[in-house]
């Protein structure tokens, strides 16, 4: 079991530092929001990621990817709400330009953070076959599948809070300079032509 673990925890660590679109939220939200929020972004990701671990671990997510319909509909769903995040950003990013660069923004809220990292992460259909397909190639012979299985989605999960917090970390560290209104306006505009990206991505995919 120890082995399992280890081999399993190896990949996942691979997999959880690799640039993608929850580096990419975490990251804004601790400069739009500081720390707290962005440690609440990644605490949201964590309880999204917790969901699909335990339908791998039942086998429901089996149910989602023999189900053309059910994953497109989730597929598409997810798509829509980064482009809508995409667009929300690059509206911000406008009206300061608008404004001069000095156009307040709203607070954003450690509920507000946490919700967008759940919602976020729930709506991707593709960390549900993620699981599907590589828990079971980990589960020794002989090991309770939902328990073994569990325990492999909490380590994954351990390792990505862990790489959150360094985000979280580095992005507080450079807050000051990053939260500069051009430096910022500029920030906005990349992160919502990523989201944008991940969303046509993500629609775009089977």
């Amino acid at each position: 079991m120890l082995s399992a673990c280890l081999a399993f925890a190896a990949v996942a660590a691979l997999v959880t530092i690799t640039p993608g679109l929850d580096t990419m939220l975490v990251l804004r939200t601790t400069v739009a929001g500081g720390r707290r929020t962005g440690l609440l972004a990644a605490a949201g990701i964590a309880s999204g990621l917790l969901c699909w671990g335990a339908a791998s671990a039942a086998g429901l997510t089996a149910l989602l990817a023999a189900s053309r319909f059910a994953f497109d509909v989730l597929r598409i769903a997810g798509a829509c709400y980064l482009v809508w995040l995409g667009g929300q950003a690059l509206w911000r990013a406008r009206r300061k330009a608008g404004a001069g660069g000095d156009a307040p923004e709203p607070d954003l809220s450690g509920a507000a953070a946490y919700r967008t990292g759940l919602v976020t992460n729930l709506l991707n259909p593709k960390i549900g076959v993620f699981y599907m397909s590589l828990l079971p190639q980990f589960l020794p012979a002989g090991a309770p599948v939902f328990g073994t299985s569990m325990l492999f989605a909490v380590i994954h999960i351990a390792e990505g809070l862990a790489w959150c917090a360094l985000l979280v970390c580095a992005a507080g560290a450079a807050r000051r300079t990053l939260a500069r209104p051009s430096v910022k306006r500029r920030l906005q505009q990349v992160t919502g032509i990523a989201f944008i990206g991940f969303g046509l991505r993500l629609a775009a995919e089977h």
